[in-house]
């Protein structure tokens, strides 16, 4: 047995592929069962998320494998934590879906998702989260590109049938785009970068553009980070919005690796703050 694996009774969670969906040309749809995710404590929480552990080709490491014992490999060959939204979480099943955005066999999360069989194993931590569509206010704004659909998929599913709002979701082209369930409403907007001029200005113009439901609509804004800014600043400056109760984050940053993101993104955060 690997100096790395640990039994059954671990706390380390982790979860068996028990299903593959190719969603859309850039999504996959990976669902995962049994008795590692036994110990699995879900949240309230629409973009409720995990820290999978992806392991490199050619490491010792079989899931479920000691975190701190991990650290002790080569740094070629210990794992790749990336976060991923709880696209559903099924109790009566045990079982934990997650929406994985790939382009092309490249970076570990993706080519995992791409190349996942049944039976293959993903280590995970505990969910965290912080954002629920509160069913009180008089309007949402949901807005992002493929790395947010999966939290916005799931903020429709929470939603009052009364619900009132928009989605605005930048994808590459029509076949891009998902079947999302939502409330009659909420209008659903799609926005093709395959095409566009300023695919980088797709989503802050179209916001720009919309009657927004309600006074004060509560807003989920996540994805690339220039483009969440944008639009952070635009419904801050220009719309004059509260956004207090809102969730407006970047998920990543176009040229940079997730190692390179992590580095910067806190300075980021206080320049953007630097915008109010």
């Amino acid at each position: 047995m690997s100096l790395f694996r640990r039994s059954r009774s671990s706390s380390q969670l982790f979860g068996e592929v028990t299903e593959t969906v190719q969603l859309s040309p850039s999504m996959i749809r990976i669902v995962l069962g049994g008795e590692g995710l036994g110990g699995f404590e879900p949240q309230p929480f629409t973009d409720s998320y995990v820290n999978p552990m992806f392991v490199p080709i050619g490491s010792p490491l079989v899931p479920p494998f000691d975190q701190k014992s991990a650290t002790r490999l080569d740094r070629e060959h210990q794992p790749r934590p990336r976060r991923f939204t709880v696209r559903r979480w099924d109790a009566d099943r045990g079982e934990l879906t997650i929406d994985f955005v790939a382009h092309g066999d490249v970076g570990y999360a993706g080519r995992w998702a791409q190349h996942a069989a049944l039976g293959d194993r993903l280590q995970v931590s505990q969910p965290g989260g912080g954002y629920r569509p509160d069913p009180g206010v008089d309007g949402h704004l949901l807005a992002g590109d493929e790395s947010a659909l999966p939290a916005i998929a799931a903020s429709l599913d929470a939603m009052p049938d009364d619900a009132r709002g928009h989605v605005v979701a930048v994808v590459d082209g029509a076949d891009h785009e998902l079947d999302l369930e939502h409330p009659a409403g909420i209008e659903v907007i799609w926005l093709h970068r395959v095409g566009a001029d300023r695919p980088d200005q797709l989503l802050v113009d179209a916001i720009a553009a919309l009657d927004l439901a309600g006074d004060s609509p509560q807003c989920f804004v996540h994805g690339e980070a220039g483009e969440t800014r944008a639009v952070r600043k635009h419904l801050k400056n220009d719309r004059d919005l509260d956004i207090d109760g809102s969730s407006i984050s970047p998920y990543w940053r176009r040229t940079y690796t997730d190692e390179d993101w992590r580095k910067v993104k806190a300075t980021w955060l206080k320049e953007q703050a630097r915008d109010d």
